[in-house]
């Protein structure tokens, strides 16, 4: 048994990281009435951290392979549980968004040493069943993240979902220093500092304009001077790393079909799957009126079915054929999307999202569980924390961008209905929809005229439910045509050496 104990290491802290990414969806009404949160705020709650794994994820990659996976994964750990301690103990929106920054500033240095401390423990066919398992418990954490949310946010307050990182956190640091390897090959290399500043300025602006833009409206003028702002400074990240001699991201790596294809399933697969469950909890809340519980129960075919894909079939998805398993997944997941859409509607309840849930967690499942081997088998283990850190930038920077943009489509989806029915300042009334303050907006006029508002809100809600999936489904359909594209066959240098260099024990 003690040989499985360097994967549950890797899984407690995979498993807090993930969870916390949707953890906070189901309690999002609760921090709205305690702390007095606006919409936006109630997003960045959600999308600081999501933000701070997608923006230094690279750099802290290049980082983990110069200074050491095991002690860089300890590092996060402690930084993960003293910055969670501070959300949970949060006064107000300011300091819960900072603290929730810093959180996945933890999350991300955790993240990105993943696939290495996996090669290093185990090889061969323990290293498939490695594989499966953190697979396995990567595919469901996201999704089983609202149940656990409900749950302790019910029971006991939403600043619970925060402390209970803490226990976990010191048994993953404990098995840190009992059971991971020390004799691990750090390499040598100066930090990309110029990379890494660029690269953040780009994600932080291009989320900052999404937001800003479902606040005020795409015709507001900052908003498109923040894109542009984005868009140059990514035009700098990729000239600084084309001349760097250590560069954070080695863009010969991009020469490999195979690997982009890697980074486009990755990203299309966090979209589709989970940038749209704020939505669906704050309609299943504030509108349906189901408890934080029952809220997140809803998703628990989702998690149960990608727990049960991922880990019952992931050690038998590490073959020759990981586009087409990787394809099917996002395929599967964009049509659970898609699902949802159809069946929801004004007069529609929890149970609708249900079977789109139900296929979406096999997509999941599948793409999950496929997508670390085949990370790893398109580089070298020499650039493993960078692969890694490649990777999980490509998912929460597309999960960040997500929740940004499906807000705009949940605004404007709503508004519609909410136009169409002569409701006074549409589009503010959407937003306070959004940001699940429905029975405050129809408390606020006569009581005759309640019933009929409380109807029209409905309505308009469950259009806004209803874009954000149909989005995400359609991402997910492209995600995987793309990924049939990329990976159809081996292709490149980058690749072959990468096949040779990956039965090399890291």
């Amino acid at each position: 048994m003690r040989k499985w104990l360097p994967l549950l290491t890797v899984c407690l802290g995979t498993f807090m990281l993930l969870v916390d990414v949707t953890i906070v969806n189901v309690a999002l009404p609760d921090m709205r009435n305690d702390l007095n949160a606006s919409f936006s705020s109630l997003q960045w709650v959600v999308d600081g951290y999501a933000l701070a794994m997608a923006a230094l994820m690279l750099g802290a990659g290049s980082i983990a392979d110069l200074a050491g996976h095991r002690r860089t994964y300890l590092a996060g750990l402690l930084l993960f549980a003293a910055s969670s301690l501070v959300c949970g103990l949060a006064p107000n929106p300011t300091v819960l968004i900072l603290a929730r920054v810093v959180q996945g500033i933890g999350a991300t240095t955790m993240a990105c040493t993943t696939f290495a401390l996996l090669n290093n423990s185990y090889t061969e066919r323990d290293r498939g069943a490695a594989y499966g398992v953190w697979g396995a418990v990567a595919g469901a954490s996201s999704a089983i993240g609202p149940i656990i949310g409900g749950v302790l946010t019910d029971l006991a307050s939403w600043r619970w979902i925060f402390f209970v990182n803490l226990p976990v956190s010191a048994v993953a640091v404990a098995l840190c220093l009992w059971v991971l390897a020390h004799g691990e090959r750090a390499q040598r290399g100066r930090i990309d500092v110029a990379g890494m500043a660029a690269f953040t300025v780009s994600a932080a602006t291009a989320t900052y304009a999404l937001i800003r833009a479902n606040e005020h409206g795409w015709s507001n003028s900052l908003t498109w001077w923040l894109l542009l702002v984005a868009a140059g400074s990514l035009v700098l990240f990729l000239l600084v790393e084309r001349a760097s001699a250590h560069p954070m991201l080695d863009l010969a790596l991009l020469g490999d079909r195979s690997f982009v294809g890697v980074l486009v399933a990755a990203g299309a697969l966090f979209f589709a799957a989970f940038s749209a469950l704020m939505y669906t909890q704050i309609w299943m809340q504030s509108v349906l009126g189901l408890s934080a519980i029952q809220a997140g129960a809803v998703g628990l075919p989702l998690s149960v079915m990608a727990f049960l894909v991922s880990g019952g079939f992931g050690r038998y998805l590490h073959g020759e054929h990981r586009g087409r398993i990787i394809a099917g997944g996002l395929f599967a997941t964009g049509l659970g999307g898609v699902a949802g859409a159809l069946l929801v509607h004004g007069e529609a309840g929890w149970a609708a999202l249900v079977p789109g849930f139900l296929v979406i967690g096999l997509g999941v499942g599948l793409a999950t569980a496929t997508l670390s081997s085949a990370a790893m088998a398109a580089v070298p283990w020499q650039r493993a924390g960078m692969a890694t850190g490649a990777v999980n930038t490509a998912q929460q920077l597309s999960f960040t961008l997500g929740i940004a943009t499906l807000g705009s489509v949940f605004t404007a989806r709503a508004a519609d209905v909410l136009t169409e029915r002569a409701v006074p300042d549409a589009q503010d009334s959407a937003r306070a929809v959004g940001g699940g303050q429905a029975a405050v907006l129809v408390q606020q006029v006569p009581a005759e005229a309640q019933s009929a508002l409380a109807a029209t809100v409905r309505a308009a809600a469950a259009a806004g439910v209803q874009g954000t999936l149909a989005v995400s489904g359609v991402v997910g359909l492209i995600g995987g045509a793309l990924v049939l594209l990329l990976m159809r066959r081996r292709s490149g240098p980058v690749r072959e050496v990468a096949e040779e260099a990956v039965q090399v024990p890291a």
